[in-house]
């Protein structure tokens, strides 16, 4: 469908489907579709926690191996789980000799809180990220910004995106309501600056990645999910290619796989 619809690639999401861990089954849908793997993003959701491996930082090796293979120049990250301690106390440094040593951007991804209720309509915010939800908090060399996940922390994109500056690497183009949840709307559907960024981007001649993360699951149909694809790339299209002065962005959009 990314094929038809005209995007430039996909965004690899390993996790539990068995065809996302195969690599050379992945190398080989890409060469069957023409369809490159523009990013690979490493297994660390929750239900993705043993793909691979149990051990946080082997998965993340792994990853970038696999970036590696299938040509792919950047891996998308989270930031640590709190409880994993010891991966946490050398996160930065890990991912630092990571790039190093392959050349691959490791883009570390700006994360939300939930909400915990604690009954008769009260609730608790709490994060599960060490040390936080902004990776900027700690400081890495190459970034994603996600807009669901700034949606649902209330957080100012704009700004986000000002404090990652040059090491913002890759997009996760989306949009929210600003519920506590992670909702990947059609972009323009919802609160965040969309539009805005793109043009941001365009502006200062952004070169990196930029995803379509929308949630399809909704659609009654494939042609009604069809549609709200090729509405999602018609806006990236629109904003990304926003007419500037002497400035002429290279950003590539994607889907995930």
């Amino acid at each position: 469908m990314a094929s038809d619809l005209g995007y430039d690639g996909v965004e690899l999401m390993v996790w539990a489907d068995p065809v996302s861990q195969d690599i050379r089954a992945v190398d080989r849908l890409s060469s069957r579709t023409g369809m490159p793997v523009l990013a690979v993003h490493a297994p660390c959701l929750l239900i993705s926690q043993r793909v691979w491996s149990p051990d946080p930082a082997e998965r993340l090796r792994k990853s970038v191996q696999a970036a590696q293979d299938l040509g792919a120049p950047t891996v998308v990250l989270h930031p640590p789980f709190r409880w994993q301690r010891k991966y946490a106390d050398g996160f930065a440094d890990l991912v630092s000799s990571l790039e190093d040593e392959s050349g691959i951007a490791i883009a570390v991804e700006n994360m939300f809180p939930v909400r915990r209720p604690l009954g008769r309509g009260r609730s608790v915010q709490m994060t599960a990220f060490k040390p936080s939800i902004d990776p900027t908090d700690v400081g890495h060399r190459n970034y994603t910004l996600d807009l669901s996940h700034s949606a649902a922390a209330h957080m100012d994109a704009l700004e986000l995106a000002k404090r990652m500056g040059d090491g913002l690497r890759h997009i996760h183009l989306a949009d929210g309501s600003g519920a506590p949840k992670d909702e990947h709307m059609v972009p323009g559907r919802g609160t965040q600056p969309c539009a805005e960024l793109c043009e941001m981007l365009a502006r200062g001649g952004f070169d990196g990645q930029v995803v379509l993360e929308v949630n399809t699951r909704r659609a009654g149909s494939p042609a009604a999910r069809q549609e709200m694809l090729a509405e999602a790339l018609l806006f990236a299209r629109l904003h990304l290619e926003f007419p500037t002065e002497g400035t002429q962005g290279k950003s590539r959009s994607a889907l995930p796989h």
